[in-house]
């Protein structure tokens, strides 16, 4: 039989989780994807449940002169109301399934879903964000790089809970966001690409590019960007190949049933040139 704990406080959800093997359970979205059951019945849960939807310390935006910082319990349709979100997290989050799932879904559980073709991750890996990871004795912080391991495997413990997601604030006068996908509306990403520029007076001081869906976790090279950063955009067209070369061999697709290797091997490629030689 399957138990559920729905602590008042954070502090006592840290509590339960340092005592209890448990599910930690927020909109639920995914989750019940993950542990389906046969038609009319309800989920398979294998541990406990850890309600933690209703903790309002998980539920804040704070934002300094430096950095935004987003609950991980915040709904995504919750942040597209926030005047402090990044337009690029936002266009993302827009592209993602439907009103419905936006109303109920997370943005710490689409980051602990921990899916190559998660729709926030691309931006969030572009943002240089960082995640702040709490157990009842401890608190740390770390890129989100290093929290995600591959496909449903983070660096979580399991006394641990994502508390957090913290973006540094920076200026870009180019940002760009593609999602490729079998329609517009509730489809999984084929391909999401993600890329933002700093431009002044036609020279490219900062550059940044992050691509899901065509890899273990989301592609972001860093040999790629200092390749094209202070390059005069008027120089572009003479570096692509060598760029996308760079990039080749960082991208390793899979085939499975919404696309294969190869298509999103090549989208991203071509993706990486038209933001190259248009939108800068």
């Amino acid at each position: 039989m399957v138990n559920g704990y729905s602590p008042s406080t954070f502090k006592e959800a840290l509590k339960i989780l340092n005592e209890k093997d448990v599910i930690i359970y927020a909109g639920g979205t995914d989750l019940m994807v993950r542990y389906k059951n046969i038609s009319s019945l309800l989920p398979k849960f294998d541990k406990d449940l850890l309600y933690i939807e209703n903790l309002k310390e998980l539920k804040e935006i704070n934002e300094s002169s430096s950095e935004i910082r987003i609950g991980a319990a915040c709904k995504l349709s919750y942040l597209l109301q926030s005047d402090c979100i990044p337009q690029i997290l936002k266009q993302a989050i827009k592209n993602i399934a439907s009103p419905a799932i936006r109303n109920m879904g997370t943005i710490g559980g689409n980051i602990c879903n921990a899916s190559p073709a998660g729709d926030t991750l691309p931006v969030l890996y572009a943002l240089d964000a960082k995640v702040k990871i709490t157990s009842i004795n401890n608190s740390k912080e770390t890129e989100i790089k290093e929290f995600i391991l591959g496909p449903k495997k983070t660096i979580l413990e399991n006394n641990e809970i994502l508390e957090s997601i913290i973006i540094p604030k920076a200026d870009f006068n180019k940002i760009y966001y593609q999602k490729v996908g079998a329609r517009k509306a509730s489809a999984i990403s084929k391909v999401s690409f993600v890329a933002l520029a700093e431009i002044e007076k036609e020279e490219i001081k900062d550059l940044r590019i992050a691509i899901g869906s065509v890899g273990p976790s989301v592609v972001r090279v860093k040999e790629g960007e200092d390749a094209l950063i202070e390059k005069n955009i008027k120089d572009i067209n003479n570096l692509i190949n060598h760029v996308q070369d760079i990039y080749s061999k960082k991208i390793t697709p899979i085939d499975d049933q919404r696309s294969t290797a190869n298509y999103r091997k090549n989208v991203a490629l071509r993706l990486i040139k038209y933001f190259l030689t248009v939108e800068l």
